[in-house]
């Protein structure tokens, strides 16, 4: 393993980049610096032994498609040697794999550093505008992803480049504010004695939601999946409309959080699996009515845009993104970056 952050010149490509979660991984090939990101593919997590299985199974991965480095985003903290995920039974071990699919370099960062990684490159169709404000270049932003968990992180602009900052900002404290909230939080199960922002805003959280929303009106409802929830509010079921208006306005509360923490000008981003499962409870107003009540600063936050992810892989276009020119970042490599001299050396 390297000891010291190494010169950024250099990724071998083609590049394999992988987005591996606790239900799925992503994978797609960059053929070279001037190229775009060939598809994506996704593999359910469990339904494979390792990081190795799954890439084989994904992707091609021999002849002109042979990848020559590897850029991955894992869902848990990279420590050392073997890099377990919080939410699947796999390890990530970079020597093994190095050696598994004939890789000269390997680069092991935190799943939300590759979704702030993103940010800067996304425009155009890969971005829903939510409500008022105006998108400053270089300017603080911030992703937020509702999905297995909520992640979170910031990108900054410093000296000419792109700082990517990670985060469990996820578990931040949430309170009740609104009348609603009053009647509906002393129902939710607290975890360790709090109620943090991810017992909410996140797939599991939606369930806690339902079932306090449930208890605070007598009623009883039969959600067993968060998609049982949202199909539901589709069907136009009351409790399952109202534990969304509930579940998008603490989204918007949070988001509103992060924003101002940040300053984040250049936008803040909704990604991760929930959000474009629940659209029309994102745009009807009550999100960015929570995410502007920053008394005495909801002038400012009125002008700061908020903004739905229609990427299919943002994670994965950062970590390309990344690849191409890495002088545009500043991403510490310090303890996540395998070389193979490094790892041929005797130990």
């Amino acid at each position: 393993m390297t000891a010291s952050p190494i010169p950024h010149a250099a990724f071998p490509f083609p590049v394999l980049v992988a987005d591996i979660g606790g239900t799925n991984a992503r994978f797609a090939l960059v053929a070279a610096a001037d190229a775009p990101t060939g598809a994506a593919a996704r593999v359910p997590t469990a339904d494979h032994a390792g990081f190795f299985e799954a890439a084989r199974a994904a992707l091609p991965l021999e002849g002109a498609t042979r990848p020559r480095s590897a850029v991955l985003a894992v869902a848990g903290p990279v420590t050392g040697e073997r890099i377990p995920l919080t939410n699947a039974d796999w390890v990530i071990e970079p020597r093994k794999l190095m050696a598994e699919l004939d890789l000269d370099r390997v680069l092991v960062l935190n799943d939300f550093e590759a979704q702030a990684l993103a940010l800067p490159g996304l425009d155009g169709d890969h971005l829903q505008q939510i409500g008022p404000g105006t998108r400053i270049a270089q300017a603080p932003q911030v992703v937020l992803g509702p999905g297995t968990g909520l992640g979170a992180a910031a990108m900054i602009h410093a000296a000419g480049r792109w700082v990517p900052v990670p985060g469990e900002g996820g578990h931040v404290e949430l309170g009740p504010v609104s009348a609603e909230d009053y009647r509906v939080w002393p129902h939710i199960e607290r975890v360790g004695g709090r109620i943090g922002a991810e017992q909410i805003i996140s797939g599991s959280g939606l369930l806690r939601l339902a079932r306090a929303v449930c208890a605070a009106e007598g009623a009883t409802r039969d959600f067993s999946a968060p998609g049982d929830v949202t199909s539901a509010a589709d069907a136009g079921d009351e409790i399952a409309n109202r534990t969304l208006a509930l579940f998008a306005h603490a989204l918007g509360r949070v988001a509103g959080d992060f924003a101002l923490t940040f300053l984040a000008r250049g936008g803040v981003f909704l990604g991760g699996g929930i959000p474009p499962r629940i659209e029309r409870h994102l745009v009807d107003g009550g999100y960015r009515a929570a995410f502007e009540a920053k008394v005495p600063h909801d002038g400012l936050m009125a002008t700061i845009p908020t903004f739905l992810v229609r990427h299919d892989a943002p994670a994965l276009e950062g970590l390309a993104d990344f690849a191409r020119t890495p002088d545009r970042f500043a991403v510490d490599l310090d303890g996540r970056m395998w070389t193979r001299a490094a790892a041929d050396r005797p130990k």
